[in-house]
C-alpha cells in the first residue's frame, strides 16, 4: 500500500472540511481578531488549528468557552464555513433554494450562496437537509468543488486505502484528488468514507488549506470587477443614485439624448448626476437612443449631412459636460441602413476620442433576423470601444411561445457567438434584472414584463409551484390567476449567478444590467460572489 506523507500533516491525518458553527443563532462566539479560550480544545490535536481560526473569524464555537470538537459538522454549518474561507458574502435569495431551509434561519443566507455558485447542492428537489451531518466522502467532494479542482482518477485507490472498497463510486475521484492535495488523509491506511466529519478534523483541515500562502492571498484580495455598467430607467436621479450604491455599477448610462424628427438631439442632462459621479469617482456613458423609431433614424443614417450634424451636437454635449463616453442604443433599424449606422459610428468615434471619451454601441445577439441585419458586428467592433451584447428577449413580449427572457445556453450561444467577431477585451454582457410573468393560454395577448421584486411576490405566493430547471439554469415559478394558469421563467441570485460564472470564463470586458432598480437587493451580493469566485487560481 502507497502512502505519501505531506509536510503539514506530520503526525495527524484528518479527512474533514468542515467548520464555522455559530454561537446559536448571532453568530461566531468570538469576533475576528480575539484569542479564543475554549475549555474543551487543550487536549485536542487541533487546539492550534483552531485558535487560529477563531482569530481570524473563519472558525466559531458553539458558545464562548465550548468548541465541542468532536462535534459532527452540519450541512448549514458547512455553508458557513465555506462562505468565510473564501471571503464570500452571505446572499438572502428571493427566491429560497429549498423547502426546508427557513429564510428566517441564521445560515440561510449561507446556504442560498453556496448553492448560487454550485458549491452545495440539495438532497433531492428543494431538499437541503441543513442539520444533517457530512461522511467524509461527501466531505471531499466538497472540497474538490470550493478549490474548483476537475476530479480525475488518479490510480487504483486500493493502493491507497484499505476500505477503498467501501468508499462510493460517485466519490472515489474526489478522494482522489484531495489526497493528492494533501487535504484529506486517512490514518492507519483506512479512509473511513462513511464516518461523520469532526468539528477538530475539520479545523486542522481547514488550516492547512490556509498554509498554501499562495491561496490564502486570493480569499484576501480586493476584487477588480472591470466595467460594470448600468441603466437608468423609470427612476429619478435621486433614485437612480441610490440603486447604483447598493450595486457594483461604476459605469452610470442615464437615458438623456434622443435623436429628434428634425435631425436634432434632445438634452436631458442632469447636472446632480454629473456631479454625483465625479465625487464617487465613476464613469458616465449617456444613451444616445433613436427610440425604435425606424424612419427618423433611416433619415439620419441615409444622409451624410445628417449624420454629421448629429455627431457635432453628441460632441458639443460631451465636451461641455466632460462626459466619459456615449452608450449609442439604436434598434429597429433598417437593413437597409446597416453601412449607414456603420459610418455613423465611425464618426462619432473619431470625434469623441479626440476628446478623450468612448462609444460603446448595443447590439442584439446576431441570430440572422432584420432586427439586427443593420449591424455589422465586425466593423463595428473594430471601430468603437465596447460592444454591448443584449443578452435577453429570448422570448419577447407578444411572443405565441412563452419561454425563458434569458435562459443560460441561449445566452452562452450568443456570447460565443459574438466573441467570435468582437474581440473578448471589448465585449460587455448585459443581463436582465427583469422577467416575464406568461399567461400559458394567451401568451401573445396576456403576459407582460415584471420586476425581480414582484417575480419573488408571486413565487411566494401561497399555492405556486417552484422547480429549479437544471437545463436552463432557472427556476419555473407556476401559479394560478382568475382561473389561468401562468409560468415565469425567474431570473434571480441564482439563475444570475450562472450567467456571470459563466461570463467570466470568456475574460470579458464587463457586465452591463437592464435596469436598474429592476433588481431585489440580493442580487448584487449574488453577482460579486460569482466574479470573486471565478476569479480563484488554485
Amino acid at each position: 500500500m502507497k502512502q505519501t506523507i505531506c509536510p503539514l500533516w506530520k503526525t495527524v491525518f484528518i479527512g474533514a472540511m468542515m467548520l464555522g458553527s455559530l454561537a446559536g443563532n448571532c453568530g461566531p462566539a468570538h469576533a475576528a481578531g480575539n484569542k479564543p479560550d475554549f475549555q474543551d480544545t487543550h487536549t485536542s490535536y487541533a487546539r492550534a488549528a483552531i485558535d487560529r481560526l477563531v482569530s481570524q473569524g473563519i472558525a466559531a464555537g458553539t458558545t464562548e468557552h465550548l468548541f465541542e470538537p468532536k462535534k459532527a459538522v452540519t450541512r448549514a454549518e458547512f455553508a458557513s464555513f465555506a462562505i468565510r474561507l473564501l471571503g464570500l458574502k452571505p446572499v438572502n435569495n428571493s427566491i429560497n433554494p429549498y423547502g426546508d431551509v427557513s429564510a428566517k434561519a441564521w445560515y440561510y443566507g449561507n446556504v442560498a450562496a453556496m448553492t448560487n455558485v454550485s458549491l452545495l447542492e440539495g438532497k433531492g428537489q428543494r431538499l437541503f437537509r441543513p442539520n444533517a451531518s457530512i461522511t467524509r466522502e461527501e466531505a471531499a467532494a466538497l472540497i474538490a468543488r470550493m478549490l474548483k479542482q476537475r476530479p480525475v482518477e488518479l490510480n487504483n485507490l486500493s493502493d491507497t486505502y484499505t476500505d477503498a472498497a467501501e468508499i462510493s463510486t460517485w466519490a472515489q475521484p474526489y478522494v482522489q484528488t484531495v489526497h493528492k492535495l494533501c487535504l484529506m488523509r486517512g490514518s492507519d491506511g483506512l479512509f473511513r468514507p462513511g464516518d461523520q466529519v469532526t468539528r477538530e478534523e475539520a479545523a486542522v483541515m481547514l488550516d492547512a488549506i490556509l498554509q498554501k500562502n499562495a491561496w490564502a492571498a486570493q480569499f484576501k484580495q480586493k476584487q477588480a470587477h472591470g466595467i460594470q455598467l448600468g441603466w437608468q430607467y423609470n427612476s429619478s436621479t435621486a433614485e437612480f443614485m441610490k440603486q447604483v450604491q447598493q450595486s457594483p455599477v461604476n459605469t452610470l448610462v442615464p437615458r438623456w439624448f434622443f435623436l429628434n424628427g428634425d435631425m436634432s438631439v434632445s438634452n436631458h442632462v442632469n447636472s446632480t448626476l454629473i456631479s454625483w459621479a465625479s465625487r464617487t469617482d465613476r464613469k458616465l456613458w449617456p444613451l444616445l437612443g433613436n427610440r425604435s423609431n425606424k424612419e427618423t433614424t433611416h433619415q439620419m443614417l441615409s444622409s451624410s449631412a445628417n449624420r454629421e450634424a448629429v455627431v457635432k451636437q453628441v460632441t458639443s454635449f460631451v465636451k461641455t459636460y466632460k462626459l466619459g463616453g456615449i452608450n449609442v442604443d439604436f434598434e429597429n433599424v433598417d437593413p437597409s441602413d446597416r453601412e449607414g449606422f456603420t459610418a455613423f459610428v465611425t464618426s462619432l468615434t473619431n470625434a469623441l476620442h479626440k476628446l478623450g471619451a468612448v462609444v460603446s454601441v448595443d447590439v442584439s445577439p446576431n441570430l440572422g433576423t432584420d432586427w439586427t441585419a443593420a449591424f455589422d458586428y465586425v466593423k463595428l467592433a473594430e471601430i468603437s470601444d465596447y460592444m454591448v451584447l443584449m443578452s435577453y428577449e429570448e422570448h419577447w413580449s407578444g411572443d405565441p411561445k412563452p419561454g425563458s427572457v434569458a435562459s443560460l445556453p441561449w445566452v452562452k450561444r450568443a456570447l460565443v457567438s459574438m466573441l467570435t467577431e468582437v474581440a473578448n477585451d471589448k465585449t460587455i454582457l448585459a443581463l436582465p434584472l427583469y422577467t416575464r410573468d406568461w399567461s400559458m393560454a394567451s401568451p401573445e395577448t396576456a403576459s407582460w414584463d415584471i420586476t425581480l421584486g414582484e417575480q419573488a411576490i408571486r413565487a411566494a405566493a401561497a399555492g405556486s409551484r417552484i422547480q429549479w430547471d437544471t437545463r436552463l439554469s432557472q427556476y419555473r415559478v407556476n401559479y394560478t390567476a382568475a382561473h389561468a394558469a401562468r409560468e415565469i421563467w425567474a431570473e434571480d441570485s441564482r439563475s444570475l449567478s450562472a450567467k456571470v460564472l459563466m461570463s467570466s470564463e470568456q475574460n470579458i470586458a464587463g457586465l452591463a444590467y437592464w435596469y436598474m432598480g429592476g433588481e431585489t437587493a440580493d442580487v448584487w451580493n449574488a453577482i460579486t460572489n460569482a466574479m470573486r469566485f471565478n476569479s480563484y487560481i488554485f
